[in-house]
Formats: C-alpha cells, structure tokens, sequence
C-alpha cells in the first residue's frame, strides 16, 4: 500500500506454474501483456537501465531486493532461484558469498553426510523419508517432498550452479541458479531409470525427448502440441520406474548409496563375474564377429586410400 496501490491480492501458486508470455497466449489468445521492457516510453525513461531502475524505486519508496551494491536480479520460486545482471554480466566474475540465498556455502555445511530416501512410482517421487534431530520424518505429498528436499539441499550445499547459457533469441547470458531439492530428486530419479528402464528407450529419450522437451519449457512453449508429444513419450517411458533410492547428502555432494527395484531389468546372475547363470559367454564370439564386418570393411576401405587410422 505503501507504493499507492488499493488493493493487494495474495494466492500460493505453489502447485500451479505457468511460464513466459507465450502461454499466456496459448491460454487466452486474446489477452493483452503489458510488458514494461519493451515499452517505448519506459525504455526512454530508464536508459540508464538497472542504475535508472534503482534511483526510481529508492526516490518512489518502491522495495527491490537489488542495491547498487549487490545489483543482481533474483527470480525466486519453489523450485530455485537464479541470479543474472549487474557483475555477474561479466562471466569471469566469481559470484559474491553472500549472493546465494537458499543454500549453505558447501565448506561451512555440516561436517557428517544426511541420509534419505526417495521413493518412485511410475517415475513420480511419491515418498521422502529423512531423519533430522534423531527423528525420522516421512512425507509422500507432492509439495512436501520438494519442501523437504529443499530443505535437505539447503543444508548441505547442494544445487548451486554458475553458466553461460544460449538465449532463445540468440544472446549468449549469465546465470547462477541454486536448485536444492530438484538436484537431489533429478539425480535419484536418474539413478533408479537405470535400473529400470531398457537400453534403447533410455537413449531415444535421451537423445531426443529430454532436450526437446527442455527447450520447449525454456522457450516459453509448456501448451504447445510438440511438449504435449513429448510429454506422452516421458510418461510411457517412465511406466516402469518403480523403486527406492538411497542418498547421501555432504558438503555440496550427492551421492547414491544403493537403489532398488520390484520392476527392475537388471539381473545380478546374467551379470555376475563369478556365475555364468543363464548366458553364455561363448556366445558373445557371433555377436562380435557380425558387428564388425562393417568395421572391417572401413579400415580396407582406409587402408586402399592410403589413410592411417591411428
């Protein structure tokens, strides 16, 4: 109120994120966005940029958690937070201490590691149990397992990130982000699909679901007929990632302690050194010899053109 406003409407969007102003357009085709940066007027206005920005808030009585000091830009949400602009536009420069705000820096983290687990169904995390003061804490919804893994995170250093990233409009940029929770979930769930999920759909999501679908989400584009297709193809490819993953959390370190799995491909006989169990290794001679007729066939091709392989 204090900035003239009349009324001030407070909602927790905690399980709701919508992205960019191209959802918006997809959600309300006609809605109209009112986007100061790429407004004439307040360009001409605040040419000086973030300096111009600062002077009007402080004169305005505006609060802004940018100083001239510390004139980074925060973006905080329930997932991360990510800081850009100001020194930090110069990518050679190291991030101030006291920049990071959701995580412990990993040096000054406690001295012994904190052991959790996370369970997943269908490759959803459904339960977290972690001890904290002698208790063992259990949650299984949805917004208290991202709280509680956060919270974890925060504690051991665990998340923080500094790259130069590509702009969707082609401009290189800047940007620290401190991902607690969402690192430790992102690196179980990532152990436990190995376990579970079979070698060729592992790699064709890899190679082509993951990073179409992150580019969508970072382009802006969430409702869009490609991220609904993409989105199919993960929750197919996720239908059998069932299971525990045991972690360990220390000094800006996640670690995976051991994983299991009721739906599990991986088979401790067929691949034990110590027991043949149910493949034969001899097999292996007709397989070797089938993959390499067209290796063969190169290196005489390479040897005919006078070209040395090594």
């Amino acid at each position: 109120m204090a900035i003239g406003a009349k009324k001030v409407y407070v909602e927790d969007i905690k399980k709701e994120f919508v992205e960019e102003f191209l959802a918006f357009k997809a959600l309300q085709p006609d809605i109209k966005v009112i986007a100061p940066w790429r407004d004439p007027a307040f360009l001409k206005k605040f040419a000086g940029g973030r300096n111009d920005l600062l002077k009007f808030a402080s004169e305005q009585g505006i609060p802004v958690t940018s100083t001239k000091s510390k004139p980074w830009s925060m973006d905080e949400n329930l997932a991360h937070c990510s800081y850009e602009a100001g020194i930090l536009e110069d990518p050679n420069t190291t991030p101030p201490h006291d920049m990071w705000k959701l995580t412990i820096d990993p040096k000054k983290a406690p001295n012994e590691e904190e052991l959790f687990t996370v369970q997943f169904t269908k490759g959803i995390p459904n339960k977290l149990e972690y001890t904290e003061k002698g208790k063992v804490t259990t949650v299984t919804n949805a917004v208290d397992i991202l709280t509680a893994a956060n919270a974890i995170g925060r504690r051991n250093g665990i998340g923080r990130i500094d790259i130069v990233e590509n702009r969707f409009i082609g401009i290189k940029s800047r940007g620290c982000y401190e991902t607690p929770g969402l690192t430790c979930l992102h690196f179980a769930h990532l152990d436990l699909e190995g376990l579970c999920i079979d070698r060729e759909t592992r790699a064709l999501r890899d190679q082509f679901v993951t990073f179409n679908y992150g580019k969508a989400l970072y382009n802006g584009h969430y409702f869009s007929p490609q991220r609904e297709f993409l989105h199919a193809s993960i929750i197919e490819s996720q239908k059998n990632v069932n299971g525990t993953v045991r972690c360990s959390a220390y000094k800006g370190n996640f670690t995976i302690l051991g994983r299991s799995s009721p739906s599990k491909l991986y088979d401790m006989e067929e691949s034990s050194m110590d027991d043949i169990g149910d493949f034969d290794p001899s097999a292996a001679g007709g397989f070797i010899d089938v993959e390499a007729i067209r290796l063969k066939k190169y290196g005489s091709m390479k040897k005919e053109a006078g070209e040395d392989l090594v």
